[in-house]
């Protein structure tokens, strides 16, 4: 193991830690669950289920990443999520083609990035605030749509996207891992990915530099549409149909946990895809094990809620503060006896 190889290991430890200790937990109360079994040319089992369930959240947290790291952050991915599937399911339900609804579910998805963009970049709104707008009027928008019914759809072309697979993997993992690869390449390899830390850093500094930090900042929202509306075929397509009331409902906050649990800042200014997608695994794993327990869905609710609060404490300035008083008498005293003869 190279250098470079062992400092990734050792900066995502944590995350690979967490992951790790829950699917023990998981295995140790189903024996079964890292059984993996082939059927129809498919994978199936514990671990590929929670690949698969965990594509919305996954996709959702690759667009989250990147609006985090620059000081902002997206609360309308969800609802973006029902107004594409219900694009896509209508599209189909009146006799388009496949490609004409996938294509008009990702050109609405991007849309409603760029409105989210142009109010924070151009006017200046507070990203909280502006992408509030969406998250409030989107199922609205979704029902109407839908005209606020189930819109259900047989369509074989567009299942395909949700209960497909290629080479034995089910689509919706090849999609978020292929959506990851890309943006992480585009992000890593040009400088693109520096000057979306320069902006979470200081806005300011980094347009006086000569960043054009509003069509960046557009641009970063927009691909946070994709990724919400690709999410959302997927979960249009693994129902057959439009959910307007409960596609991606809550998924947002899901997103923002994984970011967060991946370690990216949510001050800006740092980010990391790989950690995000590792813990939206997190989240489907605990997921996973608490359905399969046989626990009600509320305490699902109730654990995501006590992970995000351990977190916030950890990262909080006062926490932080604390510790650098508690560690500082220590490193006084190792100072005072390596210096003494």
């Amino acid at each position: 193991m190279n250098a470079e190889t062992f400092g990734s290991v050792r900066r995502f430890l944590p995350q690979i830690v967490a992951l790790v200790a829950i699917l023990a937990i998981n295995t140790a109360m189903f024996p079964g669950f890292l059984d993996i079994t082939v059927q129809n040319d498919r994978l199936y089992g514990s671990l590929i289920d929670i690949l698969n369930r965990g594509a919305p959240v996954a996709l959702l947290a690759i667009g989250m990443t990147l609006v985090i790291a620059t000081k902002g952050i997206d609360l309308s991915v969800g609802a973006v999520m029902a107004i594409c599937g219900a694009v896509a399911a209508s599209e189909v339900a009146s006799g388009g083609s496949v490609a004409a609804a996938v294509s008009a579910a990702l050109v609405v998805g991007v849309a409603c990035g760029a409105w989210n963009g142009m109010l924070v970049a151009v006017l200046g709104i507070q990203p909280i605030v502006a992408t509030l707008i969406l998250m409030v009027a989107g199922r609205g928008i979704a029902q109407l749509i839908t005209e606020g019914v189930i819109l259900t759809f047989n369509n074989e072309g567009l299942a395909f996207f949700g209960s497909g697979s290629i080479f034995a993997l089910p689509v919706p993992v090849l999609l978020w891992i292929g959506m990851g690869l890309l943006v992480a390449f585009v992000v890593r390899r040009t400088a693109l990915g520096l000057l979306i830390e320069a902006i979470g850093v200081n806005r300011r500094a980094a347009t006086l530099s000569g960043v054009n930090s509003r069509v960046l900042l557009i641009t970063v929202y927009m691909v946070s549409g994709l990724c919400a509306a690709i999410a959302g075929i997927i979960a249009a397509a693994d129902i057959r149909g439009a959910d307007a009331n409960n596609a991606g409902l809550w998924l947002e906050l899901d997103a923002i946990l994984a970011v967060v649990l991946g370690g990216t800042s949510l001050l800006g200014g740092r980010f990391t895809l790989l950690g995000s997608l590792i813990g939206a695994m997190i989240i489907q794993s605990i997921n996973t094990g608490i359905l399969s327990s046989g626990f009600p869905p509320e305490f699902n609710l109730i654990i995501k809620a006590v992970i995000i609060l351990l977190i916030l404490v950890i990262q909080s300035p006062a926490l932080r503060t604390f510790l650098v008083f508690w560690r500082a008498p220590k490193e006084e005293v190792f100072d005072k006896e390596q210096s003494a003869p």
